[in-house]
């Protein structure tokens, strides 16, 4: 069983105006198996949280504490994060040219397991994923996320969940840019990786028609840098029906 604790948490970024407090207070603890929504509008400090925890520089841990299993996660370089099992897919992952697919997960693969994989199992391994988000095999000689559309970048985020097998994985927005077929594609992979590691989910989104694939045991609804509200699934059904403004029209 994995635990990841972000007690009390503040976090600021530098702007041309100075510096501004993003995130006023947040408390979340997420376990193995669990699924947690997070959830609100636009600026309300939803990515700041998945980037913080993941260790992006452009972030400043200000007050509060992030904690993996008991180990202060504050402490860890990113590499260090990843290496002790978090996971973080990206709303716009970034392309890495001149380095293949093919090389990227097996070099990544090797640096969280601290040896290369044996060959045969990992093709084997390699081939069955890309046949479950249905990717044409040809895509592990591309260059990563060169010139993909947004559903290929999406389905590559999800390719590395399922090889990698993190404890914990941070989800901004993977629904983004998806079109209904892929939506179902990207969510299946995500439940695969739930059902076959005990794998603790951070969901992002903004809109609930992904929870109709991946459901939440829990909602957590964000404004302004902090939890206004949080519940079970027929939170997300509220929100769909009544969207955020009550939770707006009171922050003012």
């Amino acid at each position: 069983m994995a635990t990841l604790e972000i007690k009390n948490l503040h976090v600021s970024v530098d702007t041309d105006q100075g510096k501004k407090q993003i995130l006023r207070g947040v408390d979340l603890v997420i376990k193995s198996g669990e699924t947690h929504a997070v959830m609100g509008p636009n600026g309300s400090g939803k990515s700041t949280l998945a980037y913080s925890v993941a260790g992006h520089p452009k972030y400043e841990v200000t007050d509060g504490e992030i904690l993996l299993d008991g180990e202060n996660v504050l402490e860890m370089s990113v590499d260090e994060r990843a290496r002790a099992g978090l996971f973080l897919a990206m709303q716009y992952p970034v392309e890495i040219p001149g380095v293949s697919v093919s090389n990227f997960l097996r070099t990544a693969k090797t640096a969280l397991d601290g040896e290369a994989p044996k060959l045969r199992e990992w093709v084997g391994d390699l081939k069955k994923a890309m046949t479950n988000l249905r990717m044409d095999p040809d895509f592990t000689e591309r260059n990563v996320n060169e010139g993909f559309s947004g559903g290929e970048k999406k389905r590559h985020e999800i390719l590395q969940l399922e090889l990698l097998k993190p404890k914990i994985a941070i989800l901004d927005e993977t629904d983004s840019g998806l079109d209904v077929d892929a939506l179902k594609v990207v969510s299946e992979g995500v439940n695969r990786a739930k059902d076959t590691s005990d794998l603790g989910v951070l969901l992002i989104t903004h809109y609930t028609r992904i929870l109709r694939y991946i459901k939440p045991d829990f909602v957590h609804v964000f404004v302004a840098g902090k939890i206004a509200e949080q519940g079970g699934p027929e939170l997300a059904d509220r929100l769909e029906a009544e969207g955020y403004d009550r939770y707006l029209k009171t922050d003012a």
